[in-house]
């Protein structure tokens, strides 16, 4: 028993407690008898019988809230019948009183209290309002952990060789290449197309590269900001543009932190009055289980859902009694979560002639956006664009409407040398299980002009589409009706034209793992109608047969037919075949082929009418240099991980748990798909390894950074160890228990069974000192060789005095 001066208060164990009720039993002597009869609903039974017939005392008793034990040990005044504790013991497990820590409170007269003495277990239970206890979460309330992303320094070359033969018209070859080069400051990244062309007019071969893009690149997770220096591309908002522009920019980056919901999730809470397990069900689906104590809770393990569902919590205690709580939520991942902002700004030159020139800037040129969460159901937006003579300025507001979808309303002006105008826009979306809606309505007066044709040449006459609306939705009659869409797509251009496009869409299984898929198309104006149906039929892992027909807006029918199998995941050979009537008869053949380091294509396709076919091939890849290798590998279009075990061949290595490969010679395997920033399980699997072999970790967790390399080691040690057996002068192995000291590194070790003992770290050449059993020393000394692969055994090695 002890006394915290801290608590105020005793604690003792449980059993001291116990022990501390007999002895005062035993010093209470009063002959007077107790009271019987209890506050009714505070307590059940006293702590008197005709035994220990006492009038008052203290009690050190353990507090158990709403069948929750504490482990706080208090002293329980009892005087009468009536039981007093502490304010501040009472307040240390959330139980209200209202009065100062000092003062003793009558545990009878606390409002919305219950008690019950428990003499055996030697505990006061009190069952106190939920709402009294401390709030309490469930879940991380993310998917992912927040993993710094690795970068090593390194250098990778993509490439794409295409080559055509037509049987009519001229030859052609192209080589797309982009190089990167990566370190902790970024990503430098260049990239463009060489295109050779031959049998043109006249005889004559044409040779050109064209350069796409050319930027470097920095991701600061801990801010979640990217800047790009070069080449780069606007941000934009649903109802404004992007243009390329030569500079530089800054902007949020959601994509750096996979951890972080940027749109608001719904929260479920709920009350337990005894120790309760919980489980969270999203449409049907049970997602997020966990126990909780008595009082709030809050479930933070909501999964990562759009649209309207329904969620039901249901709480089981000790007992198996149950309560369900069904709730209705919409969910909308174009809002931001409240104080979570948004943004983004560039400046530098309009690029001209993208795809078609190399090095071609215009005018300077600004563009920002940004959008904050005003609440949860509201987010504000606002874009700037500004340059010579020309500005340009819009507010809107993306509103969710409770359960019934998201409302956004955009206005701007621009004003563009002497001319200027408005645009506004209005849209509407929902979606569901069982259906979704999205419409949106543009509207811009005829001055109205943005950054995408700020920089048009004086004898263009382009303008902005004056009028655009969308209205697409679709129905989900279940497993036997299908998916059925329908679209209406109206657009007016700058000059008067109008197009109105209606689209009907229907898709459902059938046959087990088939699929039909109808659409038809109608432009309004035109006579005609074009339709397509389709049968996709999955055989097994073999492959897909597609077979079905179309009919043009000409009234031209023709049927389609095809199979293909594709190329298995850890590489193979995968082919197509095609053939569609009509007047054209055309057809297509092309095989595949890919292993770790290529993929490589070929076939042919044409018209059997026209008897022109054209013969093709291409070859896609790339080639790594980091670690002091230069490695061949598929093509890499995000990141990459090269997995290094120190120059150990041929150990299986492990991506999220599915194999991948073997190390090469080299003791290296390139995974070359890894998703930048998610940090993903990498591991191998030293039991191929020689027993002189020592493998300290064998899985890692790496996230790495966009369009760069990571290198992942797994250090292999070599231990130089012996089995060492030792004799006396006679050959008789030393007894087991004597003490074995290796001088060279102070290591001790003791004879065991056959007078063998073992070491590992060993020398070339190695002395013992032993001390037997009888307290008698020896010596002893041996070489090993430190190339040996296995464990080396040394002896009989007599131990002399």
């Amino acid at each position: 028993m002890r006394y915290d001066d801290q608590q105020a208060r005793w604690k003792l164990p449980r059993c001291a407690a116990i022990w501390s009720m007999k002895m005062l039993f035993a010093a209470a002597g009063s002959a007077h008898a107790a009271e019987s009869t209890m506050p009714a609903g505070r307590h059940e039974e006293a702590p008197l019988s005709a035994n220990n017939p006492i009038k008052s005392g203290t009690l050190y008793l353990e507090l158990v809230v709403n069948e929750l034990p504490t482990g706080h040990v208090i002293p329980v005044r009892y005087r009468e019948g009536v039981y007093e504790a502490y304010s501040r013991d009472l307040a240390a497990v959330s139980v209200r009183t209202g009065s100062a820590p000092d003062e003793l409170v009558d545990l009878s007269r606390l409002g919305g209290v219950q008690m019950e003495y428990d003499s055996i277990g030697q505990r006061l239970k009190l069952t106190v309002p939920p709402d009294w206890l401390p709030q309490q979460s469930v879940g991380q309330g993310r998917l992912y952990d927040r993993t710094p992303a690795a970068v090593s320094f390194g250098m990778l070359f993509n490439y794409d060789v295409y080559a055509a033969a037509p049987t009519l018209g001229p030859s052609s070859a192209s080589a797309w290449a982009e190089q990167r080069l990566f370190d902790r400051w970024g990503t430098v990244v260049n990239n463009g197309v060489y295109r050779r062309d031959a049998g043109a007019a006249g005889g004559s071969t044409s040779h050109r590269y064209l350069r796409y893009d050319t930027f470097w690149r920095y991701s600061d997770q801990d801010r979640m900001l990217s800047y790009t220096a070069g080449d780069l591309i606007t941000g934009a908002l649903s109802w404004s543009s992007v243009v390329r522009l030569g500079g530089v920019s800054v902007e949020r980056d959601f994509t750096v932190r996979p951890d972080i919901v940027t749109y608001p999730l719904p929260q479920f809470s709920g009350q337990a009055a005894v120790p309760t397990a919980v489980d969270l069900f999203i449409n049907g689906s049970k997602t997020t289980s966990g126990q909780v104590n008595p009082g709030p809770f809050t479930l933070n393990d909501v999964p990562f859902i759009n649209g309207a569902g329904e969620a039901s919590v249901v709480t089981t205690d000790a007992l198996g009694r149950q309560v369900a709580t069904t709730v209705q939520f919409y969910v909308a991942n174009t809002l931001l979560q409240k104080g979570l902002s948004d943004y983004s700004l560039a400046v530098g030159a309009v690029r001209r002639g993208y795809g078609m020139q190399a090095f071609s800037y215009g005018k300077f040129a600004a563009s920002g956006t940004a959008r904050y969460g005003l609440t949860d159901f509201l987010t504000v937006d606002g874009h700037v664009e500004g340059g010579e003579r020309f500005a340009l300025g819009g507010l809107g507001f993306d509103l969710g409407v409770g359960l019934f979808g998201v409302f956004n309303v955009a206005a701007s002006q621009s004003r563009l040398g002497c001319s200027s105008g408005q645009q506004y826009a209005l849209g509407y979306s929902y979606s569901s299980q069982h259906f979704s809606v999205a419409l949106q309505r543009v509207l811009r007066t005829a001055g109205y002009g943005d950054l995408s044709v700020y920089d048009l040449p004086s004898n263009v006459t382009y303008g902005l589409v004056r009028q655009s609306t969308q209205a697409t939705g679709a129905l989900n009659l279940g497993a036997i009706g299908g998916t059925l869409g329908a679209g209406y797509f109206d657009v007016r251009g700058a000059h008067g034209s109008r197009t109105r496009i209606v689209n009907l869409s229907h898709s459902r299984p059938i046959l087990g793992r088939a699929t039909l898929y109808a659409s038809v198309n109608r432009t309004i104006g035109n006579q005609g109608i074009a339709a397509q149906a389709q049968l996709i039929l999955p055989l097994g892992n073999q492959g897909t047969v597609t077979t079905g027909f179309a009919r043009d807006e000409n009234r031209r029918w023709s049927e389609r037919v095809q199979y293909s199998r594709n190329v298995p995941s850890d590489g193979g050979f995968g082919w197509n075949l095609a053939y569609a009537g009509g007047g054209s008869h055309y057809q297509q053949a092309d095989a595949t082929w890919r292993n770790r380091y290529f993929q490589a294509q070929g076939g042919a396709y044409g018209s059997r009418a026209g008897q022109s076919y054209t013969r093709w091939a291409e070859v896609q890849g790339s080639i790594v240099m980091m670690d002091g290798r230069v490695l061949p590998a598929n093509r890499v279009d995000d990141a990459f991980v090269l997995v290094s075990t120190q120059g150990q061949r041929d150990i299986p290595v492990r991506y999220e748990n599915q194999l991948v490969g073997t190390t090469d010679r080299s003791g290296h395997l390139l995974v070359p798909w890894a998703p930048s920033f998610y940090a993903a399980k990498y591991e191998i699997d030293p039991l191929g390894l020689p027993g002189n072999m020592q493998v300290p970790v064998v899985e890692r967790r790496v996230a790495v950074r966009n369009r760069s390399g990571a290198l992942v080691t797994f250090p292999i040690e070599k231990i130089v160890s012996a089995r060492i057996m030792l004799v006396d002068g006679a050959g008789t192995p030393l007894k087991v228990g004597a003490r074995v000291v290796h001088e060279e590194s102070n290591q001790t070790s003791l004879v065991g069974w056959n007078g063998e003992t073992y070491f590992a770290n060993l020398s070339a050449l190695n002395h013992l000192r032993v001390t037997t059993t009888d307290g008698r020393e020896c010596r002893a000394a041996f070489p090993v060789d430190r190339d040996a692969a296995e464990i080396s055994r040394v002896g009989p090695l007599v131990c002399s005095e």
